[in-house]
């Protein structure tokens, strides 16, 4: 067989369904004719991005996978590589390599060199009796500690050559293998935890990757502790429970913001506590225990005073029976957390009702928001924002339900992200109800790409801000916007979405919103890929952004 098969045959055992690909790379035949269904996208990053929109919500069992050919193809698919390596993203790259007699020749794209920084581990197969040792080591990255793209690049010549068929028998699929944390780490930080006067959980998706959603909730139960997640994390705790401050990240509610803030002790788990623009700052000097399954995001950007290596499911385990037993010579008060988060929240939400109950035109983003979140049951939904406005405006408020109902991203976030995310997080589960929130810049970006979605069979409900300008950037752009107008943007997103097939409307009149949102979830009960798009003011204000310092 040719050594692409012998990939194929081996992602085939390994649980792939699809590889979302765009031509030339013989991957894409040698994987249809094993079974494995390709997904062919009009631009590269939106590929990527539909592999790993697919691995978030798997948790990645299996990982999302994206091949494309050499030059152009791995040029293109970089910007969404450098998103899934900064959120952390369990993702199969398989790029074609230049033939081996031109490797290394000045001007030829290396996929080795330029992929360097934005993978977990790269090789190149660079014999094909190396195609099983090569894939194992592949996986084995894809599957053991912190999660993030694994690249295999495969020389054109080598993909297509020769190789012996009986060596594909001797591959075994990767087991995952995770560890414990030392006892008395636990131990001593659980005391701690027990000590502090206001305790904070500070949730990461590493929760969800070690589907630890119940451990982390029987562990706030039982400490009757506050839990925050962080935007890559949102949806690790339930946010409708009582114990829950929702997300902190750019953005925050009013109940996050406060408990954060007076915490004595936060307790981060599965998280990387990394200072960037979309995360949410520790502010003051706390006691930190910090519980993470990779030991160099310890002491990164905190000083840390109880660090505990492991596996977020087993870790929390420790800490429930480790808490359990520490409580059992303890006497119990009677705890008003979720009295006080349900009292911080509604005072908030009463600030922001004339925004999100607004009957304004152009409509605000928050009135569509508020419409959405009063007629969609969050445990039937997988949402996800986009870059810029939509994210801030959306994260505060929308309250996910069970675990990967929404997916954050954006420590790396080019405009256009979630469209790829959305496609890919339908695919792995076809019965939710997929939505991304997306601006007017952002579907610029990517939104031809709305069409493989239609032609892919993709159900998915594409919502489009529209306010004909970058409202984000008027203070940024005021000189040139003045001279010209360089904040503008325009188009009709709705006739563009019928005009590739899809289902689309455009909404003017606020009290059409819950309607719209209604027909347009009927469309893609009947398997047809949806477009709303909402002709939005310059909305400017958000919830609590950037607080910190």
């Amino acid at each position: 067989m040719r050594t692409v098969d012998a990939i194929a045959q081996i992602m085939k055992q390994e649980g792939i369904e699809y590889l979302s690909a765009f031509p030339t790379t013989p991957v894409i035949e040698a994987a249809a004719e094993i079974g494995i269904r390709p997904i062919i996208c009009r631009q590269e990053r939106v590929g990527v991005g539909i592999g790993d929109g697919y691995a978030r919500v798997k948790n990645g069992k299996p990982p999302g996978v994206f091949a494309m050919q050499y030059g152009p193809g791995a040029e293109n698919a970089f910007a969404g590589v450098a998103t899934a390596f900064s959120d952390g993203v369990p993702l199969l790259l398989l790029p074609l390599g230049h033939p081996m007699e031109r490797q290394g020749i000045y001007p030829h794209f290396s996929s080795m060199k330029s992929y360097a920084d934005v993978t977990k581990h790269i090789e190149q197969l660079n014999s094909p009796e190396r195609v099983v040792d090569t894939m194992r080591r592949a996986f084995a990255a894809l599957k053991r500690g912190r999660p993030g793209p694994v690249m295999v690049e495969i020389p054109a010549d080598i993909a297509t050559s020769e190789v012996d068929a009986s060596i594909v028998n001797s591959y075994k699929p990767v087991k995952v293998t995770v560890s414990q944390a030392n006892p008395q780490d636990v131990m001593d930080a659980a005391k701690a935890l027990l000590d502090a006067e206001n305790p904070v959980i500070h949730a990461g998706q590493g929760v969800l990757y070690a589907e630890a959603t119940d451990d982390l909730v029987e562990l706030a139960e039982l400490l009757q502790a506050p839990v925050m997640t962080t935007m890559a994390g949102k949806s690790a705790f339930p946010e409708k429970h009582p114990l829950s401050l929702g997300s902190g990240s750019g953005v925050m509610n009013r109940a996050c913001l406060q408990f954060v803030s007076k915490a004595d002790v936060v307790l981060g788990i599965g998280a990387s506590f990394t200072r960037h623009g979309m995360s949410m700052p520790i502010p003051g000097r706390k006691t930190i225990i910090h519980a993470t399954n990779d030991p160099i995001d310890i002491d990164k950007n905190y000083a840390v005073d109880y660090p505990i290596i492991g596996d977020a499911k087993l870790v929390l385990r420790q800490f429930i029976d480790a808490c359990k037993d520490l409580l059992s010579t303890r006497d119990r008060t009677t705890s008003t957390v979720a009295d006080e988060i349900a009292e911080a929240r509604q005072e908030w939400l009463n600030e922001w009702m004339p925004k999100l109950t607004s009957g304004q035109s152009p409509i605000t983003p928050y009135r569509v928001i508020w419409e959405f979140m009063q007629n969609v049951d969050p445990n039937e939904a997988i949402v996800t924002h986009d870059s810029g406005s939509p994210r801030d405006q959306l994260m505060p408020f929308y309250q996910a339900g069970g675990p990967r109902t929404y997916i954050g991203w954006g420590k790396s976030h080019g405009l256009g992200t979630g469209l790829g995310l959305n496609m890919g997080a339908k695919l792995a589960d076809p019965d939710k109800f997929v939505v991304n929130f997306m601006g007017d810049a952002a579907f610029g970006m990517v939104g031809l790409d709305f069409e493989t979605a239609v032609r892919s069979n993709i159900p998915i409900l594409t919502i489009v801000f529209n306010n004909s300008t970058m409202a984000i950037e008027t203070s940024a752009m005021a000189g040139s916007h003045e001279l010209y107008r360089t904040r503008d943007l325009g188009g009709h997103y709705a006739d563009l979405g019928r005009a590739m097939g899809g289902w689309a409307e455009r909404v003017e009149d606020p009290e059409d919103v819950a309607a719209a949102i209604q027909r347009a979830r009927n469309a893609t009960e009947n398997g047809q890929a949806a477009l709303l798009e909402f002709i939005t003011n310059e909305e400017v204000e958000f919830s609590h952004r950037r607080s910190f310092a």
